[in-house]
């Protein structure tokens, strides 16, 4: 689906609005912590404490993706084996600003003395805040691309790229953006990493986070896009990057680039 620039400025105002309300109560918040939930999308499974699965099949039995936090608290959630939702985020809140996020998918949260929970939120809700939240030059702004992508029934790719193209946003965000915008918006997203890469304003190492997520999308649509950026682009740096994702997908179309550079005279 082709989306145009006045419906992508259209998408990214209704994100950010929906998640005003929100922002509103957690500013409001006393310090400490500020606790909130919402609905996961299919494919995402957690334990409840320090592992989160996506791209998930068979009851998140067989899983493409995980994230493993050797870091968690025990005392911010109940275990579970294997839950399907809900997405919970848990913020550190102070002064009216938010410091620090913690996100966890499944089990449930302990009762604690002083902690605001603000229950369960809507789908656009929790991403209009957190894409807002993303966009502030912060440890909790760079912390959360990741639970907004967890989320169900919403598009946030036009976001991501917003927040990707960005320079006034921190680099480490812009380049969780772009991973991120690769692996949830899949063949839709080809065309959003060309650009970023082929953008003269870009650093290099944004393009290069742009080049590995082409690298994580199926091969129908990232080898092709891969192989555009190795013959074409202008940085030997993001050329170099591109071949180097090339010779992990055993590829045939990548193995006959090959060919052809190493003969060429």
């Amino acid at each position: 689906m082709t989306v145009r620039p006045v419906a992508l400025l259209m998408l990214v105002a209704a994100t950010a609005a929906a998640g005003q309300d929100l922002g509103a109560r957690v500013a409001a918040a006393p310090d400490g912590q500020v606790r909130f939930s919402y609905a996961a999308r299919p494919g995402i499974y957690g334990n409840g404490r320090n592992i989160i699965s996506w791209d998930c099949r068979d009851g998140g039995g067989r899983c493409r993706n995980r994230q493993v936090d050797g870091g968690y608290s025990d005392g911010d959630d109940w275990h579970s084996a294997c839950d399907s939702g809900p997405v919970r985020v848990a913020l550190t809140v102070r002064g009216g600003g938010v410091t620090h996020l913690r996100v966890y998918v499944g089990g449930e949260w302990r009762p604690t003395t002083g902690t605001v929970d603000l229950g369960t939120v809507s789908t656009q809700e929790a991403t209009g805040f957190l894409l807002g939240l993303a966009r502030t030059d912060s440890r909790a702004g760079r912390e959360a691309i990741f639970p907004a992508t967890l989320a169900d029934s919403v598009t946030i790719w036009p976001d991501l790229l917003r927040i990707a193209r960005d320079p006034r946003v921190h680099g480490e965000t812009r380049k969780s953006a772009v991973f991120w915008l690769g692996q949830a918006a899949g063949a839709a997203a080809t065309k959003g990493l060309s650009d970023l890469v082929d953008d003269t304003s870009m650093d290099v190492e944004v393009k290069k986070s742009a080049v590995f997520a082409m690298s994580q999308l199926p091969h129908e649509d990232g080898v092709p896009a891969l192989i555009r950026v190795a013959r074409g682009n202008k940085s030997p740096a993001v050329r170099k990057s591109a071949l180097f994702w090339l010779g992990q997908t055993n590829d045939p179309r990548a193995i006959a680039l090959f060919e052809e550079i190493l003969t060429k005279p």
